[in-house]
Protein backbone atom coordinates (compact mmCIF):
# COMPACT_ATOMS: atom_id res chain seq x y z
CA UNK A 1 0.00 0.00 0.00
CA UNK A 2 1.27 3.16 -1.33
CA UNK A 3 0.56 6.66 0.59
CA UNK A 4 -0.40 10.16 -0.57
CA UNK A 5 -0.21 13.47 2.03
CA UNK A 6 -3.06 15.33 0.65
CA UNK A 7 -2.78 18.63 1.45
CA UNK A 8 -6.13 20.12 0.24
CA UNK A 9 -6.92 23.55 0.02
CA UNK A 10 -6.72 26.55 1.94
CA UNK A 11 -8.90 27.88 4.35
CA UNK A 12 -8.96 31.60 5.54
CA UNK A 13 -4.92 31.53 5.43
CA UNK A 14 -2.39 29.32 4.42
CA UNK A 15 -1.76 26.60 6.04
CA UNK A 16 1.63 27.44 8.45
CA UNK A 17 3.48 24.52 8.27
CA UNK A 18 2.41 23.15 5.01
CA UNK A 19 6.51 23.18 3.85
CA UNK A 20 7.55 21.03 6.55
CA UNK A 21 5.06 18.66 6.71
CA UNK A 22 5.60 18.04 2.67
CA UNK A 23 9.59 17.82 3.72
CA UNK A 24 8.62 15.24 6.40
CA UNK A 25 6.71 13.14 4.11
CA UNK A 26 8.50 12.89 1.67
CA UNK A 27 11.65 11.95 4.33
CA UNK A 28 9.09 8.97 5.71
CA UNK A 29 8.33 7.33 2.67
CA UNK A 30 5.62 8.90 0.78
CA UNK A 31 5.04 8.14 -2.58
CA UNK A 32 3.07 11.88 -3.33
CA UNK A 33 2.06 15.27 -2.11
CA UNK A 34 -1.26 16.38 -3.78
CA UNK A 35 -3.32 19.90 -3.61
CA UNK A 36 -6.78 20.78 -4.09
CA UNK A 37 -8.79 24.11 -4.97
CA UNK A 38 -12.06 25.32 -4.28
CA UNK A 39 -12.70 28.26 -4.60
CA UNK A 40 -9.94 30.07 -2.61
CA UNK A 41 -6.74 28.96 -3.04
CA UNK A 42 -5.43 27.78 -6.46
CA UNK A 43 -4.07 24.02 -6.62
CA UNK A 44 -1.02 24.24 -8.92
CA UNK A 45 1.33 27.28 -7.18
CA UNK A 46 1.46 25.28 -4.02
CA UNK A 47 2.04 22.77 -5.31
CA UNK A 48 5.17 24.19 -7.47
CA UNK A 49 5.78 26.03 -4.28
CA UNK A 50 6.38 23.36 -1.76
CA UNK A 51 7.12 20.73 -4.26
CA UNK A 52 10.22 22.76 -5.39
CA UNK A 53 11.87 21.66 -2.07
CA UNK A 54 11.14 17.60 -3.24
CA UNK A 55 13.45 15.36 -4.89
CA UNK A 56 11.45 11.91 -5.33
CA UNK A 57 7.58 12.39 -4.56
CA UNK A 58 5.16 12.69 -7.11
CA UNK A 59 3.57 15.89 -7.37
CA UNK A 60 -0.24 15.73 -8.06
CA UNK A 61 -3.11 17.46 -8.18
CA UNK A 62 -6.38 16.20 -6.53
CA UNK A 63 -8.04 18.13 -8.17
CA UNK A 64 -7.64 20.93 -10.77
CA UNK A 65 -11.15 22.13 -11.49
CA UNK A 66 -11.97 21.72 -15.03
CA UNK A 67 -14.02 25.16 -14.83
CA UNK A 68 -11.17 26.64 -13.87
CA UNK A 69 -8.94 26.74 -16.93
CA UNK A 70 -9.60 25.90 -20.35
CA UNK A 71 -7.98 22.43 -21.63
CA UNK A 72 -5.10 24.12 -22.82
CA UNK A 73 -4.31 26.69 -20.03
CA UNK A 74 -4.52 23.07 -18.38
CA UNK A 75 -2.23 21.04 -20.62
CA UNK A 76 0.20 24.28 -20.09
CA UNK A 77 0.50 24.45 -16.62
CA UNK A 78 0.79 20.46 -16.90
CA UNK A 79 3.88 20.06 -18.76
CA UNK A 80 5.26 23.02 -16.75
CA UNK A 81 5.15 21.45 -13.84
CA UNK A 82 6.11 18.19 -15.31
CA UNK A 83 9.23 19.74 -16.56
CA UNK A 84 9.89 21.27 -13.02
CA UNK A 85 9.67 18.26 -11.04
CA UNK A 86 11.63 16.57 -13.68
CA UNK A 87 8.65 13.91 -14.61
CA UNK A 88 6.96 13.77 -11.41
CA UNK A 89 3.52 15.59 -12.13
CA UNK A 90 0.18 13.94 -11.90
CA UNK A 91 -2.79 15.88 -13.49
CA UNK A 92 -5.52 15.12 -11.26
CA UNK A 93 -8.92 16.54 -12.91
CA UNK A 94 -12.87 16.98 -12.02
CA UNK A 95 -15.89 18.50 -12.81
CA UNK A 96 -16.36 20.25 -9.62
CA UNK A 97 -20.29 21.02 -8.96
CA UNK A 98 -23.18 23.01 -10.36
CA UNK A 99 -23.04 25.92 -7.46
CA UNK A 100 -19.05 26.22 -8.14
CA UNK A 101 -19.07 25.79 -11.88
CA UNK A 102 -22.23 28.53 -12.16
CA UNK A 103 -21.46 30.25 -8.90
CA UNK A 104 -17.83 30.91 -9.12
CA UNK A 105 -16.94 30.16 -12.62
CA UNK A 106 -20.28 31.45 -14.62
CA UNK A 107 -20.46 28.44 -17.13
CA UNK A 108 -22.96 25.52 -17.05
CA UNK A 109 -22.74 22.67 -15.41
CA UNK A 110 -24.49 20.60 -17.76
CA UNK A 111 -23.01 17.87 -19.70
CA UNK A 112 -20.05 16.82 -17.58
CA UNK A 113 -19.30 13.28 -18.93
CA UNK A 114 -19.15 14.86 -22.40
CA UNK A 115 -17.01 17.80 -21.59
CA UNK A 116 -15.02 15.92 -19.14
CA UNK A 117 -14.15 13.09 -22.44
CA UNK A 118 -13.66 16.58 -24.50
CA UNK A 119 -11.37 18.26 -21.80
CA UNK A 120 -8.99 15.18 -21.37
CA UNK A 121 -8.61 14.55 -25.53
CA UNK A 122 -7.49 18.17 -25.70
CA UNK A 123 -4.71 17.88 -22.98
CA UNK A 124 -3.76 15.06 -24.38
CA UNK A 125 -3.09 16.14 -27.78
CA UNK A 126 -1.06 19.01 -26.28
CA UNK A 127 1.38 16.65 -24.61
CA UNK A 128 1.68 14.60 -27.57
CA UNK A 129 2.54 17.31 -29.67
CA UNK A 130 2.06 15.75 -32.69
CA UNK A 131 -0.36 17.66 -34.50
CA UNK A 132 -1.70 21.21 -34.24
CA UNK A 133 -4.81 21.02 -31.46
CA UNK A 134 -8.18 21.42 -32.96
CA UNK A 135 -11.16 20.28 -31.48
CA UNK A 136 -14.61 20.36 -33.22
CA UNK A 137 -16.43 19.56 -29.78
CA UNK A 138 -19.47 21.81 -28.37
CA UNK A 139 -17.89 22.49 -25.34
CA UNK A 140 -14.02 23.75 -25.75
CA UNK A 141 -13.81 24.17 -29.89
CA UNK A 142 -10.56 24.98 -31.21
CA UNK A 143 -10.52 27.12 -32.85
CA UNK A 144 -13.16 28.62 -32.16
CA UNK A 145 -15.78 30.12 -34.88
CA UNK A 146 -18.39 30.50 -32.93
CA UNK A 147 -20.00 34.37 -31.71
CA UNK A 148 -17.76 37.06 -31.66
CA UNK A 149 -15.15 35.64 -33.65
CA UNK A 150 -12.59 37.26 -35.35
CA UNK A 151 -12.15 34.26 -37.78
CA UNK A 152 -8.34 35.16 -37.33
CA UNK A 153 -8.06 32.08 -35.10
CA UNK A 154 -5.73 28.88 -36.36
CA UNK A 155 -4.83 25.53 -34.57
CA UNK A 156 -1.26 25.83 -32.62
CA UNK A 157 0.93 23.40 -30.98
CA UNK A 158 2.71 23.87 -28.31
CA UNK A 159 6.60 25.84 -28.31
CA UNK A 160 7.00 24.32 -25.20
CA UNK A 161 8.43 20.44 -25.98
CA UNK A 162 6.03 18.28 -22.96
CA UNK A 163 9.05 16.26 -20.80
CA UNK A 164 6.20 13.45 -21.54
CA UNK A 165 3.38 12.60 -23.83
CA UNK A 166 1.83 10.14 -21.24
CA UNK A 167 1.60 12.39 -18.30
CA UNK A 168 -0.57 10.70 -15.86
CA UNK A 169 -4.11 11.82 -15.56
CA UNK A 170 -6.13 10.92 -12.78
CA UNK A 171 -9.69 11.86 -12.67
CA UNK A 172 -12.30 12.78 -9.37
CA UNK A 173 -15.12 10.82 -9.71
CA UNK A 174 -17.80 9.70 -7.54
CA UNK A 175 -20.77 8.06 -9.51
CA UNK A 176 -20.82 5.08 -11.97
CA UNK A 177 -20.89 6.59 -15.35
CA UNK A 178 -18.11 9.04 -14.20
CA UNK A 179 -16.45 5.90 -13.15
CA UNK A 180 -16.57 4.06 -15.71
CA UNK A 181 -15.22 7.04 -18.17
CA UNK A 182 -12.29 7.35 -15.47
CA UNK A 183 -11.42 3.61 -16.04
CA UNK A 184 -11.58 4.26 -20.03
CA UNK A 185 -10.11 7.36 -20.54
CA UNK A 186 -7.96 7.93 -17.67
CA UNK A 187 -4.70 6.73 -15.76
CA UNK A 188 -5.82 7.07 -12.91
CA UNK A 189 -9.44 7.34 -10.39
CA UNK A 190 -9.03 9.44 -7.39
CA UNK A 191 -11.83 8.13 -5.19
CA UNK A 192 -13.32 10.05 -2.50
CA UNK A 193 -15.56 8.75 0.68
CA UNK A 194 -14.21 4.87 -1.05
CA UNK A 195 -14.98 2.26 0.80
CA UNK A 196 -14.14 -1.11 1.00
CA UNK A 197 -17.38 -2.58 1.73
CA UNK A 198 -18.84 -2.21 -1.99
CA UNK A 199 -15.57 -2.90 -3.82
CA UNK A 200 -17.74 -5.15 -5.90
CA UNK A 201 -19.80 -2.59 -6.63
CA UNK A 202 -16.55 -0.34 -7.92
CA UNK A 203 -15.13 -3.01 -9.71
CA UNK A 204 -18.12 -3.30 -11.99
CA UNK A 205 -18.15 0.13 -13.00
CA UNK A 206 -14.85 -0.26 -13.92
CA UNK A 207 -15.21 -2.95 -15.53
CA UNK A 208 -17.33 -1.55 -17.96
CA UNK A 209 -14.76 1.40 -18.67
CA UNK A 210 -12.22 -1.22 -19.10
CA UNK A 211 -14.27 -3.06 -21.52
CA UNK A 212 -14.76 -0.39 -24.04
CA UNK A 213 -13.35 -0.22 -27.51
CA UNK A 214 -10.02 2.20 -27.38
CA UNK A 215 -9.81 2.16 -23.46
CA UNK A 216 -6.35 3.45 -22.27
CA UNK A 217 -6.27 0.94 -19.44
CA UNK A 218 -6.39 -2.12 -18.01
CA UNK A 219 -7.24 -2.57 -14.49
CA UNK A 220 -3.36 -4.18 -14.32
CA UNK A 221 -1.71 -0.63 -14.95
CA UNK A 222 -4.51 1.65 -13.80
CA UNK A 223 -3.75 3.27 -10.08
CA UNK A 224 -6.39 3.62 -7.62
CA UNK A 225 -6.17 6.35 -4.99
CA UNK A 226 -8.38 6.59 -2.53
CA UNK A 227 -8.87 9.19 0.19
CA UNK A 228 -8.75 8.04 3.54
CA UNK A 229 -8.27 9.66 6.60
CA UNK A 230 -5.53 7.00 8.99
CA UNK A 231 -5.22 8.11 12.66
CA UNK A 232 -3.32 5.80 14.48
CA UNK A 233 -4.70 6.62 17.96
CA UNK A 234 -5.41 5.07 21.34
CA UNK A 235 -8.52 7.22 21.74
CA UNK A 236 -10.07 6.33 18.69
CA UNK A 237 -13.66 8.05 20.16
CA UNK A 238 -12.20 11.73 19.84
CA UNK A 239 -10.72 11.44 16.09
CA UNK A 240 -14.21 9.73 15.16
CA UNK A 241 -15.49 12.84 17.02
CA UNK A 242 -13.57 15.14 15.50
CA UNK A 243 -14.16 14.17 12.32
CA UNK A 244 -18.02 14.35 12.49
CA UNK A 245 -18.82 18.55 11.82
CA UNK A 246 -16.80 17.93 8.45
CA UNK A 247 -18.63 15.00 7.57
CA UNK A 248 -22.04 16.62 8.30
CA UNK A 249 -20.56 19.85 6.03
CA UNK A 250 -19.56 17.64 2.96
CA UNK A 251 -23.00 15.44 3.50
CA UNK A 252 -25.70 17.80 4.25
CA UNK A 253 -24.15 21.12 3.02
CA UNK A 254 -21.93 21.11 0.26
CA UNK A 255 -23.38 21.79 -3.35
CA UNK A 256 -27.30 22.19 -3.43
CA UNK A 257 -29.77 20.47 -1.35
CA UNK A 258 -30.88 18.34 -4.79
CA UNK A 259 -27.82 17.69 -6.30
CA UNK A 260 -24.88 16.89 -3.60
CA UNK A 261 -22.50 14.57 -5.22
CA UNK A 262 -20.81 13.70 -1.36
CA UNK A 263 -24.86 12.74 -0.22
CA UNK A 264 -25.29 10.28 -3.14
CA UNK A 265 -22.18 8.55 -2.38
CA UNK A 266 -23.60 8.04 1.19
CA UNK A 267 -26.98 7.10 0.11
CA UNK A 268 -25.04 4.22 -1.76
CA UNK A 269 -23.72 3.14 1.04
CA UNK A 270 -26.64 2.44 2.77
CA UNK A 271 -26.84 6.19 4.83
CA UNK A 272 -30.40 7.64 2.82
CA UNK A 273 -32.51 8.29 6.52
CA UNK A 274 -29.05 10.08 7.89
CA UNK A 275 -28.34 11.79 4.82
CA UNK A 276 -31.96 13.35 4.69
CA UNK A 277 -31.59 13.55 8.24
CA UNK A 278 -27.64 15.26 8.65
CA UNK A 279 -28.94 17.65 5.47
CA UNK A 280 -32.21 18.60 7.13
CA UNK A 281 -30.25 19.87 10.57
CA UNK A 282 -27.47 21.45 8.80
CA UNK A 283 -29.60 23.38 6.32
CA UNK A 284 -31.50 24.89 9.06
CA UNK A 285 -28.57 26.08 10.99
CA UNK A 286 -28.29 23.44 13.10
CA UNK A 287 -25.17 22.09 12.50
CA UNK A 288 -24.08 20.73 15.82
CA UNK A 289 -26.92 18.80 15.83
CA UNK A 290 -26.15 17.66 12.44
CA UNK A 291 -22.63 16.43 13.25
CA UNK A 292 -24.34 14.47 16.29
CA UNK A 293 -26.26 12.40 13.43
CA UNK A 294 -23.75 11.23 12.09
CA UNK A 295 -23.03 7.54 12.89
CA UNK A 296 -20.00 5.79 13.92
CA UNK A 297 -20.27 3.54 11.21
CA UNK A 298 -20.65 6.12 8.47
CA UNK A 299 -17.18 7.41 9.66
CA UNK A 300 -15.66 4.04 9.68
CA UNK A 301 -16.59 3.40 6.17
CA UNK A 302 -14.17 5.83 5.01
CA UNK A 303 -11.83 5.62 7.25
CA UNK A 304 -8.72 4.11 9.61
CA UNK A 305 -8.33 4.76 13.10
CA UNK A 306 -6.82 2.86 15.99
CA UNK A 307 -4.13 1.52 17.42
CA UNK A 308 -1.27 0.42 15.69
CA UNK A 309 -2.40 -2.67 15.09
CA UNK A 310 -6.04 -2.60 14.16
CA UNK A 311 -5.12 -0.04 11.64
CA UNK A 312 -2.38 -2.36 9.86
CA UNK A 313 -5.43 -5.06 9.76
CA UNK A 314 -8.04 -2.30 8.22
CA UNK A 315 -4.77 -1.10 5.66
CA UNK A 316 -5.13 -5.34 4.21
CA UNK A 317 -8.20 -4.92 4.15
CA UNK A 318 -8.33 -1.33 1.86
CA UNK A 319 -5.13 -3.65 -0.45
CA UNK A 320 -8.09 -6.05 -0.86
CA UNK A 321 -10.05 -4.52 -1.88
CA UNK A 322 -8.35 -2.91 -4.87
CA UNK A 323 -6.73 0.41 -3.56
CA UNK A 324 -3.39 0.79 -4.75
CA UNK A 325 -2.96 4.51 -2.55
CA UNK A 326 -4.35 5.63 0.27
CA UNK A 327 -4.72 10.13 0.51
CA UNK A 328 -3.95 10.79 4.31
CA UNK A 329 -3.68 14.03 5.45
CA UNK A 330 -1.64 15.14 8.27
CA UNK A 331 -1.64 18.44 10.30
CA UNK A 332 1.79 18.18 11.79
CA UNK A 333 5.02 16.26 11.02
CA UNK A 334 4.43 14.71 14.63
CA UNK A 335 1.37 13.00 13.14
CA UNK A 336 3.40 12.24 9.73
CA UNK A 337 5.52 10.56 12.47
CA UNK A 338 3.33 7.86 13.81
CA UNK A 339 2.39 7.13 10.54
CA UNK A 340 6.04 6.34 9.28
CA UNK A 341 6.14 2.50 10.43
CA UNK A 342 2.78 2.02 8.34
CA UNK A 343 4.14 4.03 5.30
CA UNK A 344 7.75 2.29 5.65
CA UNK A 345 5.82 -1.07 6.23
Amino acid sequence: MRFGLQLGYWGASPPVNAAQVVTAAEEVGFDAVFTAESWGSDAFTPLAWWGAATQRVRLGTSVVQMSARTPTATAMAALTMDHLSGGRHILGLGVSGPQVVEGWYGQPFAKPLARTREYVGIVRQVLAREAKVTSDGAHYPLPYNGPGATGLGKPLKPITHPLRADLPIWLGAEGPKNVALTAEIADGWLAIYYTPRLAGMYDEWLEEGFARPGARRSREDFEIAASCQVVVTDDARAEIDRIKPVMALYIGGMGAEELNFHAQVYRRMGYGNEVDEITRLFRSGRKQEAAAVVPDELILDTMIVGDETQVRSQLQVWEKAGVDMLLVSARDTEQLARLAPLVQG
